[in-house]
């Protein structure tokens, strides 16, 4: 086996070798990435064999070794020169639920090529019993299709868990919840793909669901909204048995019975243990464990590409930027201008003209209510927030709200978590002029129906403003097709920088709004008597800002491109559920918010323990929790407690961190029993 990367090529990134003429961490982070995809016992298969080995059931059996060629004309979207899938497909009819986990991990195809798969040395475990999960309790022979179950099985706590659970958890019943997760039925994890997968079986049905000429065994016809069959150029498409599509929150559905679900798109698989190599501090240790990093929704960690653009920053372009007529400030300019250019494309914004840097999603929020909330919010008008909301989108409301005369009015949630949109709908009225609701909340990971949310204010006549700050890191946005009028988020969430953030605001909105800081940068000409004033988005940056992070925002949201948003989603929606099976088996943990659409943020409280005794105890094994109210006071209270543990995933995280995490709560609530 050959690594094909000359010694030329070996470098710091520059195109140099080193000086003492080996290679630094990132090139043996490249070359290591190479030597996996290429081990041995990869096996590689032509298109055309796909369609007998899905109907035989041969695919788990294969041989290792075995390589056919690809038939020329294969097509980069959809394998076999089939064309693309269609997105934003109605998968899942109300009340029903998506089936089985995620798609394996596996090596990506070169072009033109077969498809790489996993050998059979890396396939899961087999379980030693029953999974209690969906997907193993269907009958192999027959397909099921997800309209069927929606009737009988509707009250699931949560989407992705098992259908012959009780209703949603609530203070009374968690118990029985819990009882119901018996941990010796889970299947063993496996850190570089999700359990209970047949990984070819998967990967084939993922990438070719309409090469078979009606449904066959493990497979789930997609059902739209009315219940019909989804039918493309005459052939049905098939849905692998295993959720192979994964969340965005683009387009949301509006069905009438589960108007907070949100849509899916197919998505290729991808490998945990390549993206895991790309964060540096994955690798440390802490209490001379491994760190296990579960504080994803206070902070993400870096990978190496984003530390070394900055890094590039400070060693080849530092500069300011705008005014200056020398190369460094070229160089400054061009990377600070380019990276508002990827947060726009990132985002689905119009133009770079509607993004302005911040500090993060705090300092949005506070543009926002000093610039249009003093413009247009005034004595007896009111402004409408949730009760899910961060202190960061309460507070600058309260203190414009005191200074302006105006009321806040807040959106009651139920008792899962979830925003109740028939009380918002009774909120809305004449009077009000800002809806500023979260898209993720923090605390609990709830998915709002923000699509619903602006649509309702627009049509009462308000602004509507996005807190974006847990969103966008877990699933694909656009700011155009949400029709949001304000959009805010932080960097640091998306594994970019701290002390950036970004506010989009419609064009013509922000041609209108006065700036809220005054000096440099801000200006387009000054006298004694009167200043003018840049047009957005300069007029809102002050003075000299957080050029170098800005850049290094950029490189974190083109690093998150690169591996795809709807795989990072498909991935953390496996994690969460397989992190919440783990959870409900723990006696005496009570989660905290179980509604059905929920980002990868868990929290919980043990009985016997206070937050910061478990977070205590977690930290002593190397795992990261937050514990505490997470500055989200109103709605912990509003489920009786007054802090939580805390433990949020992130695409790099894996099913063996999970375990390492329940096997230590277990063992807490085991020891505080006797």
């Amino acid at each position: 086996m050959t690594i094909q990367t000359p010694i030329s090529d070996v470098s710091g990134g520059t195109g140099h070798p080193e000086a003492s003429g080996l290679p630094d961490l990132a090139s043996l982070n490249r070359l290591a990435g190479e030597f996996f995809a290429q081990l041995p016992g990869v096996v590689q298969l032509a298109p055309r064999v796909l369609p007998v080995l899905r109907t035989t059931g041969l695919a788990s059996g294969l041989p290792v070794g075995l390589s056919t060629d690809a038939p020329e004309g294969m097509s980069s979207s959809l394998p076999g020169g089939l064309g693309t899938l269609p997105t934003g497909l109605p998968v899942n009819p109300p009340g029903s639920f998506p089936v089985g986990r995620p798609p394996a991990s596996s090596v990506a195809a070169p072009a033109g090529t077969g498809i790489l798969v996993p050998s059979p040395l890396s396939a899961p475990a087999a379980p030693s019993v029953a999974q209690p999960s969906l997907s193993s309790s269907l009958p192999s022979a027959a397909p099921v299709s997800v309209s069927s179950l929606a009737d009988t099985h509707g009250t699931a706590p949560y989407y992705f868990l098992d259908y012959d659970r009780p209703a949603a958890p609530s203070a009374g019943n968690l118990d029985q919840f819990a009882s119901l997760a018996d941990p010796q039925s889970s299947i063993a994890a496996q850190s570089g793909q999700l359990p209970g997968q047949d990984p070819l079986v998967l990967l084939l049905s993922e990438l070719y669901p309409d090469l078979a000429a009606s449904p066959v065994a493990g497979t789930t016809a997609v059902s739209s909204a009315s219940g019909s069959a989804y039918d493309a150029g005459g052939r049905t498409l098939v849905q692998p048995a295993g959720p192979s599509l994964s969340p965005s929150f683009e387009q949301p559905l509006s069905w009438d019975r589960a108007p907070n679900h949100i849509q899916y798109q197919a998505q290729p698989p991808f490998d945990v243990h390549a993206i895991r190599r790309d964060f540096p501090i994955l690798s440390e240790r802490v209490n001379g464990r491994p760190l296990v990093w579960f504080d994803n929704a206070a902070t993400t960690q870096k990978p190496q590409a984003v530390i070394d653009r900055i890094s590039y920053f400070y060693a080849h372009e530092n500069s300011n930027i705008h005014r200056a007529a020398h190369e460094l400030a070229a160089r400054a300019t061009d990377a600070y201008e380019g990276a508002r250019n990827t947060v726009a494309r990132f985002i689905g914004a119009k133009s770079s003209g509607e993004i302005i840097f911040v500090r993060g999603t705090t300092e949005g929020i506070n543009l926002v209510a000093q610039t249009f909330g003093k413009q247009q919010i005034g004595a007896g008008d009111e402004i409408i927030i949730s009760h899910l909301e961060h202190h960061a989108n309460i507070v600058p409301w309260q203190q414009l709200a005191d200074q302006t005369g105006a009321r806040l009015r807040v959106i009651p949630v139920d008792d899962t978590g979830q925003i109740l949109l028939d009380e918002y709908r009774k909120l809305l009225n004449p009077r009000t002029k800002l809806v500023s609701v979260t898209q993720v909340s923090n605390a609990l990971g709830t998915v709002t129906p923000v699509k619903q949310i602006i649509d309702l204010g627009h049509q009462a006549g308000a602004r509507v403003m996005i807190d974006g700050a847990q969103g966008l890191s877990h699933a694909s946005v656009n700011v155009q097709q949400l029709d949001a009028d304000f959009y805010v988020f932080s960097g640091h969430k998306i594994f970019g920088p701290t002390g950036i953030g970004v506010v989009y605001g419609k064009q013509e909105l922000l041609d209108q709004l006065p700036p809220w800081q005054g000096g440099g940068n801000m200006i387009a000409d000054v006298t004694f008597e009167r200043t003018q004033y840049q047009p957005a988005p300069a007029r809102f940056e002050a003075g000299t800002g957080n050029i170098a992070d800005a850049v290094g925002l950029g490189a974190a949201l083109e690093y998150v491109e690169r591996i795809g948003m709807a795989n990072i989603a498909l991935y953390e929606h496996g994690l969460l559920e397989y992190a919440t099976h783990g959870l409900l088996s723990i006696p005496g943990l009570r989660l905290i918010g179980t509604a059905q659409n929920k980002a990868s943020v868990s929290s919980f409280v043990l009985s016997g323990y206070k937050t910061g005794e478990v977070g205590h105890a977690l930290n002593q094994e190397g795992i990261a929790v937050r514990s505490g109210h997470h500055c989200a006071q109103p709605i912990l209270r509003r489920f009786g407690v007054e802090a939580s543990v805390r433990p949020s995933l992130a695409f790099y995280n894996t099913c063996e961190e999970i375990d390492h995490m329940i096997a230590v709560l277990r063992r807490l609530a085991g020891s505080r029993r006797s």
